[in-house]
């Protein structure tokens, strides 16, 4: 007696990527609805199972479909954006501002599409997810009928879709009761990372993903840079850390884990944590190679992920399988390491279980869902194909197989592309749409860097903008501690003394840019000579307008303070100066009542360059008449102090220190 299915697929290669890692030529599987009723050899399915609907396969290789295991599926609209940037340069600087200024559900939904339609051409039926609006996304991914772990971002700062933490949390967990038991999509919480997000904010995501039964993912240990950052702030390591937190007790899928040693790998074993290897991304932002060959030999489950296509910047699988296991040859000196069915095995049964969905897809195996791709070995650059050993047909896959070989992907026991044309997306509308959105994100692009306030502000970081006149003299002086003397009697009043050690860089850019940005990292000196606390800030300097008076100069001038969070390097490498000039010096700073009016008094060693001792009077005001009045008074406290006003501050010092 047959069996009835919906859907006999036979005269095939079929690959099954189960735990015998069973080959049948020629092969044939059985559907019915969503479901893999049986595969093996055809004549066996052909004599058990009776089906109205016969594919013939024509000899081509079906297997299951590919699994992306880390992406961000929107950030196609923004492909080649920002490219051969740092980490940190390119997402604070580049992709978190235009974010900001243009991710919306409209933004998510097409970007969504686009890829899905990339992903299907290329044999991806399951991808991983992390990104704003996720809902949108899980909807999008529905409708091309892929199946998607969508992951919505939690960040501790403002995000395109919430305002504070505590808003992205509330979206996640409504979206997730909302999709918790749908057939496509497996909603998820993401905090992005640990530098991005706080411990509260880690540890309430760890408990909704524990508490909903959902996965959780997050990017671990991406750059040397993060682990350090960690290492300083926190006294270990990123893994120990986020253990520390709780986060591991959920279903983990942990994002790139680069940067991690044997004990960290065995930590992940213990919680079953799922690894997402990217191996392009890792590359092309120089974050470094993940010691996949030592996680597969301790027995951790490791997938392969593209990472957003703004980082990579494809969703080809087949080009990541490649590169996975050449990356884990060439880093190991080993050519046998990550063998050819190690690494499909990481894109389809290995990576269902790092996104801990293999009970659903992953393998062609009774009971599993029918999600498989069918691969077209007659191109020429898959020929010949050698018959002698049978396991050659998994270096067929992953050595010489394009994304342009896949005919045809089922989804779920739905066909989303047959022969190769698409059949759930519109992909000349998605172009279309596209490339409206470059056209926008250009002219903001553009515009923004004709300013350097505008490059400021699209960090995000908080600024003070202050609009001033100001009062400034300096002179040489011989010896400071002839004027602290002076200081210290009347009429001088001493509101409050600090010691600094001032490291001031100066970025200069050429016409028509008016404007300085100063990097200045205040070392304050404790009274025993130590290090107490350091502050970095950036001044943005706007043109400067000078006023003569008597013997002195009087500055109007706009500027914006921002602390300064990110790295020198940071700094130059995103506002690209086409010069810097460096000011080193030891400073005194007095702020004192002169006549009922305060004003701050520097008397500084310049050290870098070595221009000796120098008095600084200055104060500001937001009036031109009351500035013109102080001025008068600086010129008695220069003489009041011993300083001659007739004395010159030679050019080296004005063109270094004037702004």
């Amino acid at each position: 007696m047959t069996i009835s299915a919906d859907l006999i697929l036979k005269n095939a290669v079929v690959v099954t990527m189960d735990e015998q890692f069973n080959l049948y030529e020629p092969g044939a599987v059985a559907i019915r609805g969503e479901t893999i009723l049986a595969a093996g050899q055809q004549n066996e399915i052909i004599q058990q199972y009776f089906a109205n609907q016969v594919v013939d396969c024509r000899g081509k290789i079906l297997m299951p479909g590919l699994i992306n295991a880390h992406t961000h599926v929107p950030m196609t609209l923004l492909r080649g954006l920002a490219d051969d940037l740092r980490l940190d340069v390119w997402l604070l600087g580049y992709m978190m501002p235009v974010e900001r200024e243009f991710v919306s559900p409209d933004f998510v939904r097409l970007g969504t599409g686009l890829a899905c339609a990339e992903m299907i051409r290329g044999g991806v039926t399951t991808f991983a997810d992390m990104y704003y609006f996720e809902e949108d996304i899980a909807k999008a991914t529905a409708q091309a009928g892929l199946r998607g772990i969508c992951g919505q971002t939690v960040l501790k700062f403002p995000t395109p879709d919430a305002q504070s933490y505590e808003e992205s949390l509330a979206y996640a967990r409504d979206y997730i009761q909302r999709w918790k038991n749908h057939s496509l999509i497996i909603p998820a919480v993401a905090p992005h990372a640990p530098y991005t997000c706080t411990d509260e904010i880690l540890r309430a995501c760890a408990q909704l993903a524990i508490e909903m039964d959902v996965p959780l993912h997050i990017h671990l240990s991406e750059s040397a840079q993060e682990v350090e950052n960690m290492r300083r702030e926190q006294g270990m390591p990123v893994i120990p850390y986020v253990k520390k937190l709780g986060l591991l007790e959920a279903k983990v899928i942990a994002a790139h884990c680069v940067h991690v040693d044997e004990g960290e790998m065995r930590t992940f074993q213990h919680y079953n944590t799922g690894i997402a290897h990217n191996p392009s991304s890792n590359l092309k932002l120089a974050s470094g190679i993940a010691p996949v060959k030592k996680m597969l030999e301790l027995g951790l489950n490791v997938g392969i992920g593209t990472d957003g296509p703004a980082s990579n910047n494809d969703l080809d699988m087949f080009e990541e399988m490649r590169l996975a296991s050449f990356l884990a040859k060439g880093s190991t000196g080993d050519p046998t390491a990550l063998p050819a069915l190690a690494t499909l095995a990481m894109a389809t049964c290995n990576g269902a279980k790092a996104l801990h969905v293999d009970h659903l897809t992953g393998s062609i195996k009774a009971g599993k869902r029918a999600d498989l791709i069918v691969l077209d070995l007659a191109p020429v650059h898959n020929s010949p194909r050698f018959q002698r050993d049978p396991q050659g047909i998994y270096s067929q896959i992953v050595y010489a197989a394009k994304a342009m070989d896949v005919s045809d992907v089922m989804v779920n026991g739905q066909w989303l592309m047959r022969d190769h044309n698409l059949l759930t997306v519109n992909e000349e509308e998605l172009l279309k749409g596209a490339e409206d959105y470059a056209k926008r994100i250009d002219i903001f692009l553009i515009q923004r860097e004709k300013s350097l306030l505008s490059k400021l502000l699209a960090l995000g970081e908080a600024t003070e903008e202050e609009e001033s006149f100001e009062v400034q003299v300096k002179v040489p002086v011989e010896q400071i501690a002839l004027i602290q003397d002076r200081l210290t009697d009347p009429p001088f009043e001493i509101l409050r003394t600090r010691h600094y050690r001032e490291y001031d860089v100066y970025f200069n850019f050429p016409p028509p840019e008016d404007s300085r940005l100063r990097y200045r990292e205040d070392h304050f000196i404790s009274p025993t000579g130590e290090v107490n606390r350091v502050r970095t800030r950036l001044t943005l300097l706007g043109p400067t307008r000078e006023y003569s008076f008597p013997q002195k100069v009087l500055l109007s001038r706009s500027r914006y303070l921002a602390t300064a969070t990110q790295s020198l390097r940071f700094y130059r490498e995103y506002f690209k100066p086409i010069s810097e000039t460096e000011i080193e010096k030891e400073r005194l700073r007095y702020l004192v009542r002169y006549q009922d009016t305060e004003f701050f008094i520097n008397l500084d060693h310049v050290q870098k360059p070595e221009l000796g001792n120098f008095l600084e009077i200055k104060s500001r005001t937001w009036s031109r008449k009351d500035a013109e009045l102080k001025s008068r008074l600086v010129v008695e406290i220069l003489e009041k102090l011993g300083a001659s006003p007739q004395q010159t501050i030679s050019q080296d010092y004005i063109e270094l220190v004037k702004a």
